[in-house]
């Protein structure tokens, strides 16, 4: 079973897949601690068809411009569609493995309900993490609150914690990574306003609140498990609107 996992980050979607056995390629542009197998390479430069053997694809692209555009700023409303080329791309690369293994095989793509007005509705949400794709039908429910601000960075001036840690029960942790733009988001942000917005301190903070739930995806790894579920022949070439 090989799991591809695109703009993988910290690895929450390869802790997930790796404890069901999955072999985890991760495709990033920086190094960063990972427990499967890292390649530094810009998503926007891989060919689907590299991926022909993979049983299922996942993709967390960054979320920083549709976080910043859900916020109730007028210099964020006043700004321009953003690129949706990052997230655009885990369809084509789909798409292309598909074709290339001539069976359809599974994407899921996560990214934030902000996200939503410009990729079109996702098909469920994890708490703040909301998903795109063949998101399997039964999903396990969150415990406790739900992301009602369109972003991680409201998640992040509503967490109790206060502190850059992996994400539990569905709630986007952090400390505040976009105190730096102004937002004063966070109880606990003196450290990171020390750094600059693209400091390692920052990127590694921003990482973290990130980090996908070990339990979403260990439940999406134990779906396309290939005993667990057939594969549906057809090929998803962009976000269902």
């Amino acid at each position: 079973m090989l799991c591809i996992d695109l703009f993988c980050g910290l690895g929450g979607w390869a802790e997930g897949f790796l404890a069901e056995g999955y072999e985890v390629i991760g495709f990033d542009i920086e190094r960063r601690p990972y427990p499967g197998q890292l390649v530094l390479q810009d998503v926007l430069t891989l060919h689907g068809s590299q991926f022909k053997d993979a049983t299922v694809i996942v993709a967390s692209p960054p979320c920083q411009a549709y976080s910043y555009r859900a916020m109730p700023w007028k210099r964020a409303k006043a700004l321009p569609p953003p690129d949706n080329s990052l997230f655009e791309a885990c369809f084509r690369i789909q798409r292309e493995a598909s074709e290339a293994a001539g069976r359809y095989i599974p994407l899921v793509v996560e990214n934030v309900k902000g996200a939503q007005p410009w990729v079109g509705r996702a098909r469920w949400h994890y708490g703040s993490f909301y998903l795109w794709g063949d998101v399997p039908a039964l999903m396990p429910l969150t415990v406790g609150r739900k992301n009602g601000g369109g972003s991680w960075f409201a998640v992040a001036h509503n967490t109790e914690s206060g502190t850059s840690r992996n994400p539990v029960n569905g709630i986007k942790h952090g400390g505040d990574w976009f105190s730096g733009y102004g937002g004063g988001f966070g109880r606990d942000h003196s450290q990171m306003r020390q750094h600059s917005s693209k400091s390692p301190a920052r990127k590694q903070a921003s990482a973290e609140i990130a980090k996908i739930p070990f339990d979403l995806a260990n439940h999406i790894a134990r779906v396309y498990g290939p005993t667990k579920v057939s594969k549906p022949n057809r090929v998803l070439s962009k976000p269902e609107e």
